[in-house]
């Protein structure tokens, strides 16, 4: 057995990081991405965070804080991601709460997969939605937390809103690709405004 050098790949982490794509199922490598994404529209889940009072109304949305890889300013965003081949929406919307809200967070997902509203997303200036890297289609999910929140990846915050703080002129020039509108149809679903 040889030992490595402080900070020195052993052959096993290379063959792993090489065949990463094997090992974790729907893992698809940059290039693989660039070209499905090219090619055929992504699935997303979407999901706005809420807090709920003793009579299950809407009392707080959460929109987190990060910077835009298109833009490079400040904007909000909901929790978003990308469902993984062969993983469950279920699995895929409580990763991507965990991702970006953390361990604690304790969201409720719905008992029911049916989206409370669906937003096409095209590269393109048409429609509502726009992502400039793809066409997508994100199920998007109202779903209330109740631990909680510390944003964790490239969210630098979770800001706590009324439901009309959230849908304001000046928190909505702050979401991009249209998600004021998607952020409208997920607060009407949940009779919010």
């Amino acid at each position: 057995m040889t030992m490595e050098a402080f900070g020195e790949e052993s052959d096993d982490e290379r063959r792993w990081e090489e065949s990463v794509e094997d090992l974790v199922p729907g893992w698809l490598s940059e290039e693989e991405l660039a070209g499905a994404r090219a090619r055929v529209p992504m699935l997303y889940v979407e999901a706005l965070p809420v807090r709920v009072d003793a009579n299950g109304r809407v009392s707080q949305v959460g929109l987190l804080l990060r910077g835009s890889p298109t833009t490079g300013r400040m904007t909000r965003s909901l929790v978003s991601g990308r469902v993984l081949h062969g993983e469950e929406l279920r699995d895929a919307l409580m990763r991507h709460l965990e991702k970006d809200l953390g361990a604690t967070a304790f969201p409720v997902v719905p008992t029911s997969m049916v989206p409370a509203a669906v937003a096409e997303y095209f590269p393109w200036p048409t429609g509502r939605f726009q992502d400039w890297r793809q066409h997508a289609v994100a199920l998007a999910f109202v779903v209330p937390v109740s631990g909680e929140c510390q944003p964790r990846q490239d969210a630098l915050e979770l800001s706590w809103l009324t439901p009309e703080e959230a849908v304001s002129e000046e928190i909505t020039a702050e979401l991009e690709g249209g998600r004021a509108s998607l952020l409208r149809q997920l607060l009407h679903h949940a009779d919010a405004i």
